[in-house]
Protein backbone atom coordinates (compact mmCIF):
# COMPACT_ATOMS: atom_id res chain seq x y z
CA UNK A 1 0.00 0.00 0.00
CA UNK A 2 2.53 2.33 0.90
CA UNK A 3 4.41 1.95 -2.48
CA UNK A 4 1.28 2.37 -4.07
CA UNK A 5 0.85 6.04 -2.82
CA UNK A 6 4.08 6.97 -3.36
CA UNK A 7 3.20 6.53 -7.05
CA UNK A 8 1.10 9.03 -6.99
CA UNK A 9 3.49 11.51 -5.59
CA UNK A 10 5.92 9.88 -8.19
CA UNK A 11 3.78 10.65 -11.56
CA UNK A 12 2.41 13.83 -10.90
CA UNK A 13 6.50 15.02 -10.00
CA UNK A 14 7.92 12.94 -12.98
CA UNK A 15 5.32 14.69 -15.43
CA UNK A 16 6.74 18.18 -14.03
CA UNK A 17 10.34 17.16 -14.13
CA UNK A 18 10.79 15.26 -17.04
CA UNK A 19 7.84 17.84 -18.94
CA UNK A 20 6.32 14.44 -19.70
CA UNK A 21 3.88 14.35 -22.33
CA UNK A 22 1.59 11.03 -22.61
CA UNK A 23 -0.46 10.21 -25.53
CA UNK A 24 -3.25 7.43 -26.67
CA UNK A 25 -3.73 6.43 -22.76
CA UNK A 26 -6.96 5.53 -23.58
CA UNK A 27 -6.33 2.82 -26.37
CA UNK A 28 -5.37 0.41 -23.34
CA UNK A 29 -8.37 -1.54 -22.03
CA UNK A 30 -8.91 -1.11 -18.60
CA UNK A 31 -9.80 -4.59 -17.93
CA UNK A 32 -8.52 -8.45 -19.58
CA UNK A 33 -5.21 -9.53 -21.09
CA UNK A 34 -2.67 -7.37 -23.02
CA UNK A 35 0.79 -6.86 -23.62
CA UNK A 36 2.60 -3.62 -23.90
CA UNK A 37 5.15 -3.54 -26.34
CA UNK A 38 7.47 -0.50 -26.78
CA UNK A 39 10.78 0.45 -28.04
CA UNK A 40 13.64 0.33 -25.84
CA UNK A 41 16.27 3.13 -25.78
CA UNK A 42 16.91 3.18 -22.28
CA UNK A 43 17.09 1.72 -18.48
CA UNK A 44 14.47 3.85 -17.41
CA UNK A 45 11.58 2.96 -19.89
CA UNK A 46 10.66 0.01 -17.91
CA UNK A 47 9.92 2.19 -14.94
CA UNK A 48 8.59 5.05 -17.18
CA UNK A 49 5.86 2.73 -18.79
CA UNK A 50 4.21 1.28 -15.35
CA UNK A 51 4.34 5.08 -13.93
CA UNK A 52 1.81 6.55 -17.28
CA UNK A 53 0.37 3.65 -18.29
CA UNK A 54 -3.63 3.75 -16.87
CA UNK A 55 -3.77 0.38 -15.47
CA UNK A 56 -0.45 -1.99 -13.39
CA UNK A 57 1.94 -3.38 -16.44
CA UNK A 58 4.27 -6.32 -15.22
CA UNK A 59 7.47 -6.24 -16.24
CA UNK A 60 10.27 -8.96 -15.50
CA UNK A 61 13.33 -7.31 -13.79
CA UNK A 62 16.26 -8.95 -12.66
CA UNK A 63 15.77 -9.67 -8.56
CA UNK A 64 19.01 -7.67 -7.95
CA UNK A 65 17.02 -4.74 -8.16
CA UNK A 66 14.59 -5.57 -5.45
CA UNK A 67 17.56 -5.75 -2.89
CA UNK A 68 18.78 -2.52 -2.92
CA UNK A 69 18.23 -0.70 0.09
CA UNK A 70 18.23 2.96 1.94
CA UNK A 71 15.90 5.41 -0.33
CA UNK A 72 17.39 4.18 -3.44
CA UNK A 73 15.79 0.39 -2.96
CA UNK A 74 12.31 2.27 -2.19
CA UNK A 75 11.96 4.19 -4.82
CA UNK A 76 13.07 1.03 -7.27
CA UNK A 77 10.76 -1.04 -5.59
CA UNK A 78 7.80 1.23 -5.25
CA UNK A 79 8.35 1.80 -9.52
CA UNK A 80 8.63 -1.90 -10.34
CA UNK A 81 5.78 -2.55 -7.63
CA UNK A 82 4.16 -4.91 -10.26
CA UNK A 83 7.33 -5.83 -11.96
CA UNK A 84 7.99 -9.99 -11.85
CA UNK A 85 11.14 -10.77 -9.79
CA UNK A 86 13.69 -13.38 -11.84
CA UNK A 87 16.72 -14.86 -10.79
CA UNK A 88 19.81 -13.52 -12.79
CA UNK A 89 19.85 -17.32 -14.27
CA UNK A 90 16.48 -17.83 -15.02
CA UNK A 91 16.08 -14.01 -16.59
CA UNK A 92 18.76 -15.42 -19.97
CA UNK A 93 15.95 -18.16 -20.01
CA UNK A 94 14.06 -16.83 -22.50
CA UNK A 95 11.01 -19.54 -22.64
CA UNK A 96 11.01 -19.41 -18.76
CA UNK A 97 10.61 -15.78 -18.83
CA UNK A 98 7.54 -16.01 -21.51
CA UNK A 99 6.03 -18.78 -19.72
CA UNK A 100 6.09 -16.15 -16.67
CA UNK A 101 4.66 -13.70 -18.73
CA UNK A 102 2.12 -16.28 -20.42
CA UNK A 103 1.06 -16.68 -16.47
CA UNK A 104 0.68 -12.78 -15.76
CA UNK A 105 -1.93 -12.54 -19.35
CA UNK A 106 -3.68 -15.85 -18.39
CA UNK A 107 -4.66 -14.07 -14.85
CA UNK A 108 -6.08 -11.07 -16.81
CA UNK A 109 -3.41 -8.64 -16.14
CA UNK A 110 -1.08 -6.32 -18.37
CA UNK A 111 2.52 -7.85 -19.77
CA UNK A 112 5.15 -5.00 -20.64
CA UNK A 113 7.77 -6.22 -22.74
CA UNK A 114 10.76 -4.57 -25.41
CA UNK A 115 10.81 -7.09 -28.48
CA UNK A 116 14.39 -4.78 -29.55
CA UNK A 117 15.98 -7.28 -26.42
CA UNK A 118 18.84 -4.60 -25.19
CA UNK A 119 18.80 -1.22 -24.97
CA UNK A 120 19.28 0.92 -29.00
CA UNK A 121 22.63 2.39 -28.63
CA UNK A 122 22.31 4.26 -31.55
CA UNK A 123 18.73 5.28 -31.44
CA UNK A 124 17.83 3.19 -34.20
CA UNK A 125 15.19 0.53 -33.90
CA UNK A 126 16.02 -2.59 -33.79
CA UNK A 127 14.08 -6.05 -35.81
CA UNK A 128 12.00 -7.47 -32.68
CA UNK A 129 12.39 -10.56 -31.41
CA UNK A 130 9.61 -12.92 -32.22
CA UNK A 131 8.81 -13.87 -28.19
CA UNK A 132 6.27 -10.93 -28.25
CA UNK A 133 4.21 -12.79 -31.16
CA UNK A 134 4.56 -16.17 -29.28
CA UNK A 135 2.46 -14.38 -26.27
CA UNK A 136 0.03 -12.58 -28.46
CA UNK A 137 -0.91 -16.03 -30.30
CA UNK A 138 -0.94 -17.70 -27.29
CA UNK A 139 -2.87 -15.82 -25.21
CA UNK A 140 -4.97 -13.80 -27.88
CA UNK A 141 -4.19 -10.76 -25.75
CA UNK A 142 -4.33 -7.46 -27.88
CA UNK A 143 -1.07 -6.00 -28.76
CA UNK A 144 -0.56 -2.20 -27.65
CA UNK A 145 2.44 -0.58 -29.35
CA UNK A 146 4.33 2.09 -27.56
CA UNK A 147 6.52 4.52 -28.03
CA UNK A 148 9.34 6.25 -25.44
CA UNK A 149 11.00 8.82 -26.78
CA UNK A 150 13.88 10.92 -24.80
CA UNK A 151 14.78 8.41 -21.93
CA UNK A 152 18.36 8.14 -23.89
CA UNK A 153 19.13 11.56 -23.28
CA UNK A 154 17.40 11.54 -19.66
CA UNK A 155 19.40 8.41 -18.34
CA UNK A 156 22.20 7.48 -21.11
CA UNK A 157 23.79 4.34 -20.73
CA UNK A 158 26.36 4.44 -18.24
CA UNK A 159 24.85 7.25 -16.17
CA UNK A 160 23.98 6.72 -13.05
CA UNK A 161 21.09 9.33 -12.45
CA UNK A 162 18.86 11.04 -14.16
CA UNK A 163 19.09 14.10 -16.07
CA UNK A 164 16.86 16.34 -16.48
CA UNK A 165 14.93 16.10 -19.95
CA UNK A 166 11.50 16.09 -22.03
CA UNK A 167 10.14 12.56 -22.35
CA UNK A 168 6.89 11.18 -24.67
CA UNK A 169 4.94 8.15 -24.05
CA UNK A 170 2.98 6.99 -27.28
CA UNK A 171 0.08 4.34 -26.75
CA UNK A 172 -0.90 3.56 -30.43
CA UNK A 173 -4.16 1.60 -30.86
CA UNK A 174 -4.66 -2.08 -30.03
CA UNK A 175 -3.44 -5.15 -32.33
CA UNK A 176 -5.56 -7.99 -32.35
CA UNK A 177 -4.03 -11.78 -33.68
CA UNK A 178 -6.59 -14.40 -34.41
CA UNK A 179 -4.95 -17.72 -34.90
CA UNK A 180 -3.01 -17.68 -38.42
CA UNK A 181 -3.44 -19.84 -41.23
CA UNK A 182 0.55 -20.25 -41.82
CA UNK A 183 3.38 -22.49 -39.91
CA UNK A 184 3.99 -21.12 -36.33
CA UNK A 185 7.19 -20.37 -37.23
CA UNK A 186 6.42 -17.79 -40.26
CA UNK A 187 3.14 -16.22 -37.76
CA UNK A 188 5.33 -15.61 -35.19
CA UNK A 189 7.55 -13.50 -37.66
CA UNK A 190 4.90 -11.97 -39.49
CA UNK A 191 3.38 -11.19 -36.26
CA UNK A 192 6.37 -9.57 -34.77
CA UNK A 193 7.28 -7.07 -37.88
CA UNK A 194 3.57 -6.14 -37.74
CA UNK A 195 4.02 -4.85 -34.33
CA UNK A 196 7.47 -3.38 -34.93
CA UNK A 197 5.91 -1.79 -37.60
CA UNK A 198 3.90 0.09 -35.93
CA UNK A 199 5.93 1.08 -32.71
CA UNK A 200 8.13 2.55 -35.85
CA UNK A 201 5.12 4.40 -36.95
CA UNK A 202 4.77 5.83 -33.42
CA UNK A 203 8.20 6.31 -32.63
CA UNK A 204 9.62 8.04 -36.10
CA UNK A 205 12.84 6.07 -35.57
CA UNK A 206 14.99 5.09 -38.01
CA UNK A 207 14.22 0.79 -38.82
CA UNK A 208 18.13 -0.91 -38.53
CA UNK A 209 16.67 -3.94 -40.26
CA UNK A 210 18.64 -5.88 -38.13
CA UNK A 211 18.82 -7.56 -34.53
CA UNK A 212 20.80 -5.67 -31.55
CA UNK A 213 23.96 -7.94 -31.23
CA UNK A 214 23.84 -7.17 -27.33
CA UNK A 215 20.74 -8.87 -26.83
CA UNK A 216 19.93 -12.21 -26.06
CA UNK A 217 16.27 -12.17 -25.80
CA UNK A 218 13.66 -13.84 -27.79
Amino acid sequence: MLQRILRLVLVPLARIVFRMTIEGRHHVPQTGPVIIAANHLSFIDSFVIPLVAPRPVAFLAKAEYFQHTGIKGWLIRACLVDAIAVPRGAHRAAQASLELALEVLNDGKAFGIHPEGSRSRDGRLYRGRTGVAWLALASHAPVIPVAVLGTDRVQPVGARLPRLGRITVRFGQPLHFPDPPVNAAQARRVVTDEIMSAIQDLSGQEPAHSYNGLSAGV
